[in-house]
């Protein structure tokens, strides 16, 4: 069975991949298929933050001891994202490329510079507090719609 990091990084790249559809349809103006692209986006993007503030994060800190820290961080910036994705999917309703897009810049350098957090630091910390509890933590992220 994979580890959370490997779980969590292979979630990433689901919902990079979402992002970039929604984000080629807007850029070709196709705006059904932008919207139902963002929708799926905005959905995969949801149930990321859930894993996480609600599975993971209370996990690790009740493990470790220690709230806040790098969860702390991590869910502040989870906040930033998703202002910025409520403001992509206004958008959207508007059919604005040009702001769209603009903001979609926005959401991924925040994401890039969010996951690498993750993925260099904040996962290794689970695969190695949270080892013991990972598969019943996993069962529970799938179970996560």
């Amino acid at each position: 069975m994979a580890g959370i990091g490997e779980y969590m990084i292979n979630h990433h790249k689901e919902c990079d991949e979402v992002f970039a559809r929604a984000e080629e349809a807007a850029g070709a103006g196709d705006w059904p298929r932008a919207q139902t692209e963002f929708e799926a986006f905005a959905h995969q993007m949801d149930r990321h933050f859930e894993i996480e503030e609600n599975l993971l994060f209370p996990a690790l800190e009740e493990k470790s001891g220690h709230s806040g820290g790098p969860t702390q961080v991590m869910r502040m910036e989870h906040e930033q994202m998703r202002t910025v994705m409520h403001e992509m999917r206004s958008a959207m309703e508007t059919k604005d490329a040009e702001q769209y897009l603009g903001l979609s810049e926005t959401f991924l350098v925040l994401t890039q510079q969010h996951n690498f957090k993750e993925e260099g630091i904040l996962y290794n910390m689970m695969d190695q507090v949270l080892a013991d509890e990972a598969p019943a933590l996993l069962a529970q992220a799938e179970s996560i719609a």
